[in-house]
């Protein structure tokens, strides 16, 4: 049963309380893959998890906020602590910076109790549910719909007077409320607005909450709080809210269409289903139960976001600040650079229904602001890390052949490479970024983003026949080797207007936002050229000397400085497994004919910075990123070019893996004599022929069959020959 194991991971024994009312919702089914699923992996360490009741792609995200504020309570939550002051409606997941936490609601026993103390013994949490009795004897249980969260208080016995705190001014991290309103409406429903600016710097919240019971007094506190009382009836006390950016009418549509009824247990069942229908599009096959929970948990929480950001009229606001309505379903929350790595290359393979509507987001976005989206959040454009991480992504779903205007993509692409801001008008005089004349710092990992970007572009001009376009964007995107490779000390290093590296230079240092690095040292920024692997070998001079400096990545080691960022974590010498730009590095050894290497660091990975624990990641989820990785590479592959699709093997974790790619469409994995020692490749075969490339090619997948690895204890000569090589 879920409650025994759950029992036994935590170290805790659940109130059979908390379970009761559950036992109707959740009762196992045949193929019930949320069993295996354990919300609490990544609320502790930096994991910054969010923890809650939410459904797949929802923009609803319900779930606990707790009184302290800090870099590991980005997500509103985190294991250490003990205090909330509310339940929010709205949650990020895995960031590096807080913000949401929209509409807190806070159910007490005494109307002027502002947070209240809970214990871990007293919670629980299945994908779509969450619940928890807090120390004042209050049962919380919360469900959710795409659009609207269903909150369930159950007081004591001995309460006379039911009373639940709205705070509109409560928020996460950044988050700061400008303006509000709330108004009682009839006997049971509050409705209003929350302004606010943070990292998203205007987002607007229109929000209903309806009650169950009617409101029998209402005790404002300023503009932003107010406790509302009820008389105790012996019953839980329900509320729903509806959010809405555009209106309180759609809002309240939202909640119509969405919430109709009061059944609880209804919604739960419903956002279980949900959660079963796309943790089934991959199937695994494992004795190991660990491996099988942190798997469906690494599923699970790339599906936490992108977001859908339209009401259930198809309305949404734009970039622009407008309201709009289209042909497709609109998404918030694009972590792009970390996501266009591995969370959105796994996206085109189990959620195929999806990327025509992404392509579309990220198209009328770049209409409305006049450029692709660098991290959006609640129609806002926030700017946050380096490059133009939204142009890889575009261009891998037009690559892919997805629906899409190829040359629609190409021209959002070109504009937002070419407009001239965040350094670009650097790159078109210079050809890349002088550390002396950009104020901003980071130039080297900036000038390698924008060069992988050029390079997706280049890609699809290619495929479109635009000879002119292709040059043009296939010279800027060797600007890694045309002049940041310091051909001595085989570094990217940072140059300025004249052409000379930057001194003194020491690869192991890394001040926080102050060097030319991103989040990482010059040691993680070498290889940073997943768009032309091959022309970085050969600036190394061959595949003997870039192996030999990959070798020594995971052996050197060094002091980053006392200001180093927390984001580099992770690390096995100094490849840093705890941040993105280090993801796709492992499976670069496939490219230089040595595969057996990506295998032994991939099951490394595998078993050592994820855990079926609350502190379970090496690093920020980021948005799904981090599980993303865990998810294909366990599969046996992963996408190293940004946008192409060629998924570059390394080494299957599970004996059988079956991932539903669409149109009926089912892609078999077999691993074959597969063991912890059996890690390394001996041959492959692919629908029953035999198979000597190292990598597969996205088409060969999403038409369907059967992939077969056969496994041995030693390296083997698979994929070595320069033409089975990615």
């Amino acid at each position: 049963m879920i409650f025994n194991m759950k029992q036994k991971l935590l170290g805790l024994m659940l109130p059979l309380a908390v379970c009761a009312g559950l036992q109707a919702a959740t009762q196992p089914t045949t193929h019930d893959y949320t069993q295996y699923v354990n919300p609490f992996i990544g609320t502790g360490g930096h994991g910054h998890v969010f923890l809650g009741a939410n459904v797949p792609f929802g923009h609803i995200q319900a779930g606990p906020t707790q009184k302290t504020q800090g870099w590991d309570w980005c997500s509103g939550y985190h294991y250490s602590d003990s205090i909330l002051v509310g339940f929010g409606q709205m949650h990020l997941s895995g960031t590096g910076i807080g913000d949401l936490g929209d509409i807190g609601l806070l159910p007490v026993t005494k109307s002027d109790t502002r947070e209240v103390k809970f214990s871990h013994r007293a919670e629980y949490a299945t994908p779509g549910y969450y619940a928890v009795t807090m120390a004042n004897g209050v049962r919380v249980e919360l469900t959710a719909t795409p659009r609207t969260a269903f909150h369930r208080y159950t007081f004591p016995a001995d309460v006379r007077q039911e009373h639940v705190v709205l705070n509109l001014s409560q928020g996460i991290g950044w988050d700061k409320m400008t303006d509000c309103s709330m108004k009682q409406e009839g006997q049971n429903t509050i409705i209003g607005t929350r302004f606010s600016k943070g990292w998203a710097k205007d987002q607007r919240v229109f929000f209903i909450a309806e009650f169950s019971q009617p409101i029998t007094h209402q005790e404002q506190e300023g503009d932003s709080l107010s406790v509302l009382s009820f008389q105790t009836t012996g019953q839980p006390l329900m509320v729903k809210v509806g959010i809405s950016s555009v209106s309180i009418d759609n809002a309240r549509k939202n909640l119509q269409q969405e919430s109709p009824s009061w059944d609880f247990n209804a919604i739960v069942t419903a956002a279980k289903d949900a959660w079963n229908k796309e943790l089934a599009k991959i199937d695994i096959e494992t004795n190991n139960t660990t491996d099988k929970r942190i798997f469906y948990t690494s599923l699970y929480h790339t599906m936490i976001a992108p977001s859908v950001f339209n009401d259930v009229n198809g309305e949404y606001r734009g970039a622009d600040g407008q309201t709009h309505h289209g042909d497709f379903t609109p998404y918030t929350t694009f972590s792009l650079w970390d996501t266009y790595r591995a969370a959105h290359p796994l996206m085109t393979l189990i959620h195929p229904e999806k990327q025509r509507d992404i392509a579309q987001t990220m198209l009328h976005i770049a209409k409305q602001q006049g450029r692709l989206p660098v991290w959006f959040l609640e129609g806002n454009e926030t700017d946050c890390m380096v490059g133009n991480p939204g142009v890889p992504v575009i261009v891998d779903i037009a690559l892919k052949g997805f629906d899409v205007d190829k040359h629609a993509v190409l021209e959002a692409a070109k504009k937002t490479q070419l407009n001239g801001d965040r350094g670009l008008d650097l790159i078109k005089k210079y050809g890349y970024l002088p550390y002396d004349l950009d104020p901003t710092n980071e130039t080297v990992a900036k000038g390698l983003e924008y060069a992988l970007a050029d390079g997706s572009i280049a890609r699809l001009a290619k495929v479109l026949k635009d000879e002119k376009d292709y040059k043009y964007f296939l010279k800027r995107s060797q600007a890694y080797r045309d002049y940041y490779f310091d051909k001595q000390s085989k570094f990217m290093r940072a140059i300025d207007s004249k052409g000379q590296f930057r001194t003194p230079f020491n690869p192991f240092k890394a001040i926080h936002r102050a060097d030319d690095y991103t989040e990482g040292t010059a040691w993680q920024y070498i290889w940073l050229v997943p768009h032309d692997v091959r022309g970085l070998i050969s600036a190394f001079g061959g595949d003997k000397p870039f192996t030999n400096k990959l070798d020594s990545l995971f052996i050197v080691q060094g002091d980053m400085g006392k200001d180093a960022s927390p984001d580099i974590s992770g690390l096995i010498g100094q490849y840093a497994h705890g941040n993105e730009p280090s993801h796709h590095v492992i499976y670069l050894y496939d490219y230089a004919g040595q595969p057996w290497k990506t295998a032994s660091r991939v099951r490394e990975v595998l078993s050592t910075m994820y855990h079926d624990d609350f502190d379970g990641l090496s690093g920020n989820e980021d948005v799904g990123q981090m599980s993303a990785w865990y998810v294909l590479s366990s599969l046996g592959f992963y996408q190293v070019e940004p946008a192409g699709g060629r998924y570059v093997f390394g080494s299957p974790l599970f004996d059988e893996a079956t991932m539903n790619v669409g149109k009926g469409k089912m892609f078999r994995i077999i691993a074959h004599n597969n063991s912890k020692e059996n890690m390394y490749i001996q041959s492959v075969k692919l629908n029953g022929k035999p198979y000597s490339r190292s990598y597969i090619d996205f088409k060969d997948i999403v038409r369907g069959g059967t992939l077969e690895f056969f496994m041995g204890n030693k390296p083997s000569k698979f994929g070595v020959k320069p033409a089975d090589r990615p």
